[in-house]
């Protein structure tokens, strides 16, 4: 047994309190490094099949011509998500922004969107117009909006039936809780609400929040249904190497439509340099099935520490896991807060810094968030947020080492108890 409160300023009895959770927490670590060498494997072979070579590393500038690495990694990331087709690019700015792509690039003036598992995440709502106006948000473009609320933290499936009729063009599934305090939604489910959606309106289009979730499970949800989804290489699949990004994954015709909306109609995925960033996407990628077991890991301990505490959290410690993020119900302002600061103090990056609440861009109420990382705002090296409202709810995720995620924990313990 490591003596940690030798090298850090942390009580024996924090020490001992993870250590116990620790050792509960191991038969749940054997299915987590089940499920990342089956994704190893998915990613080797894409990698394998389509030829990955030095020659993929080299950068472009300019129009970006005949880029052959932005091309093969394209084909990478749809031949590892069992998609038709992929856009990955470094100037996706945020798993928002590539949502933001998906939902301008599929519906014209007229058309619904359903989101089907209740309020979206936060920076979604000026997009599709629930907060502000005359911004550019979809409602601004006439596209219409409705909303079926979570029953008992599940989706409402008879509340889904009803809400789709003839003008619905695309219904929206957010996979992981947001600032909710539920489950996030396994591979499985979302498939189950796609087959339902279709059942009703067979042309609606199924898109997926899929942030946080990548490589959690062995499929993912366009191999089950979903005709698009998106996320960002600063969470998962970037494996904490890729500095900046998202991706769009799916149905070839529509993933080209996300592309003429981030670039130009007629340009799409023609064009686009890629200004030295391909190895570090490829690389990332490449560690990513790893790289989120460990942060997976970092959140079944979490998880087993507070449940000896007496708090409550989501996912439980032995429950199966869809998602990066743990939940943590702290029902006092001062906790959750501290809890933030003690992660911020376990980080290699701006480990001085207490970070405090704020009005930050996109958010609805005062945020703090602990993000000592390499890359600004990068959710897979450990971090934690919790917005300054009751229940008083700290998300934590992220580890791309298991052990660093540990050390993270015992700051953020030790800082509460």
């Amino acid at each position: 047994m490591i003596n940690y409160e030798k090298y850090l300023d942390v009580k024996k009895s924090t020490v001992d309190l993870v250590g116990s959770a620790e050792i509960n927490a191991k038969k749940q670590f054997e299915k987590i490094d089940e499920i990342a060498s089956v994704n190893q494997i998915k990613v080797l072979k894409a990698f394998q099949e389509n030829h990955i070579s030095e020659s993929h590393f080299i950068t472009s500038s300019g129009y970006g011509y005949d880029d052959a690495g932005r091309e093969a990694l394209d084909r990478v990331y749809a031949d590892i998500f069992g998609a038709e087709d992929a856009l990955v690019r470094h100037n996706i700015i945020s798993g928002t922004h590539a949502l933001s792509l998906c939902l301008f690039g599929v519906l014209r003036p007229g058309d619904t969107l359903v989101a089907i598992t209740g309020k979206p995440y936060d920076t979604l709502e000026e997009t599709i117009g629930i907060r502000g106006g005359n911004n550019g948000s979809l409602k601004d473009f006439g596209i219409n909006y409705k909303e079926v609320p979570m029953v008992n933290d599940a989706p409402d499936k008879e509340g889904i039936k009803n809400a789709i009729d003839n003008s619905v063009k695309a219904v929206l599934i957010q996979r992981s809780k947001g600032y909710a305090f539920r489950k996030t939604l396994s591979v499985e489910e979302i498939g189950e609400l796609a087959e339902l959606c279709k059942s009703v309106k067979k042309d609606v289009i199924v898109i997926v929040d899929n942030c946080y979730g990548e490589f959690v499970e062995e499929k993912e949800p366009t191999e089950v249904g979903a005709d698009l989804m998106a996320g960002s290489l600063i969470k998962n699949p970037g494996g904490s190497l890729a500095t900046t990004g998202g991706y769009i994954a799916g149905k070839k015709e529509l993933v080209e439509l996300c592309a003429y909306k981030l670039n130009a109609v007629g340009i799409g995925k023609e064009c686009g340099s890629t200004l030295g960033q391909s190895k570090a996407m490829f690389q990332g990628l490449y560690l990513a099935p790893v790289v989120v077991s460990n942060a997976v890991k970092t959140a079944v301990l979490a998880a087993c520490v507070f449940e000896k505490l007496g708090y409550r959290v989501t996912p439980g410690s032995e429950e199966k896991r869809s998602c990066i993020i743990e939940a943590i119900e702290f029902n006092d302002e001062e906790k959750a807060i501290k809890f933030i600061q003690g992660i911020q103090k376990g980080a290699a990056v701006d480990s001085f810094v207490t970070p405090e609440p704020w009005d930050m861009p996109g958010y609805e109420n005062k945020v703090i968030m602990a993000a000592g990382a390499f890359n600004q705002g990068s959710s897979i090296e450990l971090s934690a947020d919790a917005p300054i409202v009751a229940p008083y709810i700290a998300y934590m995720q992220g580890g791309v080492t298991y052990e660093y995620g540990k050390i993270g924990i015992l700051y953020a313990v030790d800082n509460i108890i």
